[in-house]
């Protein structure tokens, strides 16, 4: 059934965990038709984990929708694990629970801001398994995009930068705050410090997720465990470049190997943390790609307009 908030879908059919190495088990979850057209929902962060409320783009007539919660993040465990955590276990993650669920092919792979970059991670690592990509919010994985999002900050949102900045408590440490707040919050024996900054690290983020941040959005802030996953694995994952080479989906053996595959790339055009520059650079390397610049929305998939046309293109592509 469709509402004005998208597909509402009865409780899943199925969960559970699987143990993917000694250290992590990944937890998944399905909703939708059993016998449906699979789609794995990617979520973004790195960290954030899933809910029930990422299934409203699917209609559960037709689709069979997974969801993962990635290495320490959701109900995975351990929570916010940083070892043995890279975009390569990821990708193999999802190879595992591909098999796993005995699905020959993803009839779709559905990824936004973080999500966008595993999705084409997996697709490029994983082509044949790849049926079609929506991607939302691109993110490329490179230092230049976050980069770019910090000046945006400063910009955009001086006041929430400042906070930001403020909180470090040396000028050593505002010069360069990425390694500060990754210190500050993966290490040490003091867990309300860490959490501290943490929790500091997200709310400049939440700040500049959408043209107009929501109270659900910002409510998170007081969730201790969401906030733990989402600015460790952040923090993680940008002081390594994402483990990925410099725009290395970019490079021409990488754009060959998901050339074939429908495509669609629906980008706010406020976006703060992804402009539409990245998004811009896909589509131009992917032509046979569909490239939808949402006027006036930010970066949240859960923006009117931009939530629309999510859920258009998933009705579109139930069809292929």
């Amino acid at each position: 059934m469709a509402t004005d908030v998208g597909y509402v879908h009865e409780d899943a059919f199925d969960s559970g965990f699987l143990q993917v190495d000694q250290i992590h088990k990944v937890h998944y979850e399905q909703y939708g038709r059993q016998d449906g057209k699979p789609v794995i929902f990617l979520h973004g962060g790195p960290g954030a984990g899933t809910s029930r409320a990422n299934t409203a783009f699917f209609d559960p007539a037709i689709y069979r929708v997974v969801l993962l919660d990635q290495r320490g993040a959701g109900k995975s465990t351990p929570v916010a694990e940083l070892r043995e955590n890279t975009t390569q276990h990821l990708v193999a993650d999802i190879e595992r629970l591909r098999a796993h669920l005995g699905i020959g092919q993803w009839h779709m792979v559905f990824g936004g801001s973080w999500g966008s970059t595993l999705s084409l991670a997996y697709a490029q690592a994983h082509p044949e398994a790849v049926g079609s990509l929506v991607l939302r919010g691109i993110f490329l994985g490179s230092r230049e995009e976050g980069d770019w999002a910090a000046q945006a900050a400063n910009a955009f949102y001086p006041e929430v930068q400042r906070a930001f900045l403020d909180y470090l408590p040396t000028a050593e440490q505002r010069a360069n705050p990425d390694k500060a707040y990754h210190q500050l919050a993966t290490t040490g024996d003091d867990h309300a410090a860490r959490v501290a900054a943490a929790r500091a690290w997200n709310a400049r983020e939440m700040n500049r997720s959408a043209a107009k941040p929501g109270p659900e959005q910002l409510a998170r802030l007081e969730d201790e465990t969401w906030v733990m996953q989402h600015a460790c694995l952040e923090l993680h994952y940008f002081a390594n470049d994402c483990f990925l080479r410099p725009l290395q989906f970019l490079e021409p053996e990488n754009i060959a190997r998901i050339s074939h595959i429908p495509t669609s790339l629906v980008q706010g055009r406020l976006d703060l943390l992804c402009p539409p520059a990245w998004a811009w650079k896909l589509h131009e390397a992917l032509p046979q790609s569909k490239l939808y610049l949402i006027a006036g929305a930010g970066h949240s998939a859960t923006e009117p307009d931009t939530f629309k046309q999510l859920k258009a293109v998933c009705d579109e592509y139930a069809k292929l």
